[in-house]
């Protein structure tokens, strides 16, 4: 019986598996790097051990570290979560040889399904539906095709490519970032199919030779590859989903499985299933299997790993439907890269749970983060993931939409309105979904927030900076406040949005009513002293530091105002604002050079592909950064010539460093 786990892993997969523990009794043990020594999982375990090293991204990776751990809190089994060592049949080996138990798949199923080629070659025997595949680029025939990584999964080192010209870049920089995601740069090429469907089947077995299938999940809405919506039960033919049930059991048959594993496919148009790959571990988006199906999933873990049998010899019936979102920390004015900062807020209204079953419709939160959560570079973007459960997709849908909408994430960038527009999508309610979804409906990367909403969110700003103002003035607190105590004359605040800048202009009269206002931006509104019928009536109903009510054409708006230094979120009915107050007399600041590209985030500086002196046209790629797992393309804006790359490849930078200096006017040397 297991008494003491430790949990090879951090975030969001440490705290859902300690929420299991708690409820069975079993003292649980976090590992974790300098990076994460004041994360919430840590503080959430029984016992936590520091794993020494340099490298943060590097520590969960370190099986003698992790080993070491084991044996200095005693512990006398090991789970590897999700990511990291999970999927590592050498690191399932050394927890067995150590005389820890093993909360996971056999190694000898771990290592044939590790290698998706040879598993690909396994399963075929076994009747199994595959794909073309090649391991090498010149054995490619036809196009487009998939680049892969063998090990792995979650997206990394994904490519796809719609002719010969583009495949050898493809694979080494597939090869790149399997490397630095998984430690394993091998990669093969399977054909590509178009309007395909990304489905999975969650598949478990015992000790005792039972294997079962609890149900097809859908994960089609993907973005670089990785899956931002799953839901359960996916919405097929019936004879589809047999199919996929018996593939699936079939697989985990052939390796003797045992525990939580996950096996893909790709549903073509015309019904067809293909086997893509098969995940040895418990997959991130497990919620919505455990929400329709009524089983936690990590204790049906547990309980294999101690010789227990699987409760259900068959698989369950759905009940109802849950749909899971990745709300990830990503810039969308920078392309959804990776954001990071500090997380000042974080809530979501309706949450009825967290990392548990519910007792009825409602809303879990899976998340990795609190207030005040700092997002590094280190690890993953996401933080958290929200996930809803109704009687039948369009409520659960709405309920998730909603809660996101209305929620305060305030700090750093996230993917949120993209997510509601996905879930609010007419699209995603007809279920006319495929793997190209986002890329057939860009509108869905539209803010929430309407250009013509700008405006209003910018005055609530400003009038509850003035409400915070009046509050803390020691005498005359009455009087507006600002650089002039003359009513007469308007109030001006300015704000950066994004790459715009905002003023905002308002003016008391004598009785403290809102008597005029205006908002001028580059691109959210026109010149101050444009004609007041352009603007709607608005009165103003209540004004504190932290709320403002106004009155819009008769239709009352209120708006929640929360402010960190010179940040300010505005959280209003239509979307939310992050606005930045600019001070009122700036001070100098050294002046880029034209030309100066611009780190959108900490990383390291992987390639170089250009040198200095060499004319370049507007797109071209010039150096590749490496931040979060991910490579991000560094792309001329310009023709031109390249004027400087002063950080080789290898260098460290920061966020804003200079990565490259491409000149328009310059001349080549000849």
């Amino acid at each position: 019986m297991i008494n003491r786990l430790l949990v090879a892993n951090r975030g969001e997969i440490a705290r859902r598996i300690f929420a299991t523990c708690r409820t069975l009794g079993i003292t649980t043990i976090a590992v974790h790097s300098d990076a994460d020594a004041d994360a919430p999982f840590v503080a959430e375990a029984d016992l936590a051990v520091r794993l020494p090293g340099n490298a943060p991204a590097e520590t969960y990776l370190r099986i003698d570290l992790i080993l070491d751990a084991a044996r200095r809190a005693g512990a006398d089994a090991v789970h590897p979560g999700y990511g990291f060592l999970a999927e590592n049949a050498e690191f399932a080996t050394a927890v067995t040889d150590a005389g820890l138990t093993w909360v996971g798949p056999p190694a000898k199923a771990i290592a044939a399904m590790g290698d998706k080629m040879a598993a690909k070659a396994l399963l075929a025997e076994a009747g199994v539906p595959m794909l073309p595949t090649w391991t090498d680029a010149d054995q490619v025939t036809g196009f487009p095709v998939l680049v892969k990584a063998s090990a792995g999964g979650g997206g990394r080192g994904m490519r796809v490519v719609r002719d010969a010209e583009g495949l050898a870049e493809a694979v080494a920089g597939a090869r790149r970032e399997a490397a630095s995601a998984f430690g394993d740069g091998t990669v093969f090429i399977e054909r590509y199919v178009e309007r395909g469907r990304h489905v999975e089947v969650q598949i478990f077995g015992d000790t005792h030779g039972t294997v079962v299938a609890l149900g097809v999940r859908e994960c089609s809405i993907q973005r670089r590859h990785q899956k931002i919506v799953e839901e359960a039960p996916g919405v097929l033919p019936d004879e589809v989903r047999q199919r996929l049930h018996e593939a699936a059991v079939a697989a985990g048959r052939t390796v003797d499985y045992v525990g939580a594993g996950t096996v893909e496919f790709l549903l073509a148009p015309d019904g067809d299933i293909h086997f893509l790959e098969m995940n040895t571990r418990l997959q991130v988006e497990h919620p919505v299997t455990e929400l329709t199906t009524g089983l936690d999933l990590v204790r049906l873990q547990l309980l294999v790993a101690e010789g227990e049998p699987l409760p259900v010899a068959a698989t369950p019936p759905a009940v109802g439907h849950a749909i899971e979102v990745r709300l990830c920390a990503e810039d969308p004015a920078q392309g959804y890269r990776p954001a990071t900062g500090s997380l000042h807020r974080f809530a979501l209204p309706g949450v009825a749970v967290e990392f548990g079953p519910l007792a009825g419709p409602g809303l879990r939160l899976d998340s990795g983060v609190v207030d005040g959560s700092v997002v590094g570079v280190h690890y993953d973007s996401m933080l958290a993931k929200v996930i809803a459960w109704a009687p039948t997709r369009a409520e659960a849908a709405r309920a998730l939409a909603g809660a996101l909408a209305r929620g305060e994430l305030h700090g750093v960038a996230t993917n949120r309105d993209l997510l509601v527009r996905i879930l609010r999508s007419p699209e995603f309610a007809a279920v006319d979904i495929d793997t190209g979804f986002l890329d057939r409906h860009p509108e869905v990367f539209t803010p929430l927030l309407p250009a013509d909403q700008v405006p209003l969110a910018a005055l609530a700003a400003a009038l509850a900076a003035a409400a915070e103002r009046r509050d803390a003035a020691p005498v005359l607190a009455g009087l507006p406040s600002g650089w002039r105590n003359v009513p007469a004359f308007p109030q001006v605040v300015r704000y950066a949005l994004r790459d715009d800048e905002i003023e905002a202009r308002y003016r008391f009269d004598r009785v403290g009513a809102l008597a005029e206002w205006s908002v001028a931006a580059g691109t959210t509104g026109g010149e101050p002293g444009d004609d007041d019928a352009e603007r709607p009536a608005v009165r103003l109903v209540e004004a504190t530091p932290e709320r403002v009510v106004l009155d819009v054409a008769g239709v009352g708006r209120a708006y929640r105002v929360r402010r960190v230094g010179s940040e300010v979120f505005v959280d209003g009915p239509d979307g939310a604002a992050s606005l930045t107050e600019l001070p009122r007399f700036p001070l100098p600041t050294a002046e880029l050079a034209a030309g100066s590209l611009l780190a959108p985030l900490p990383g390291t500086v992987t390639r170089v592909h250009v040198e200095v002196g060499r004319r370049v046209a507007a797109g071209d790629l010039l150096l590749t950064l490496e931040a979060m797992k991910l490579e991000h393309p560094v792309l001329a804006p310009t023709d031109g010539v390249v004027a400087d790359l002063p950080v080789p490849a290898g260098g460290q930078v920061d966020t804003g460093a200079v990565l490259a200096v491409v000149d328009p006017d310059l001349e080549a040397p000849r």
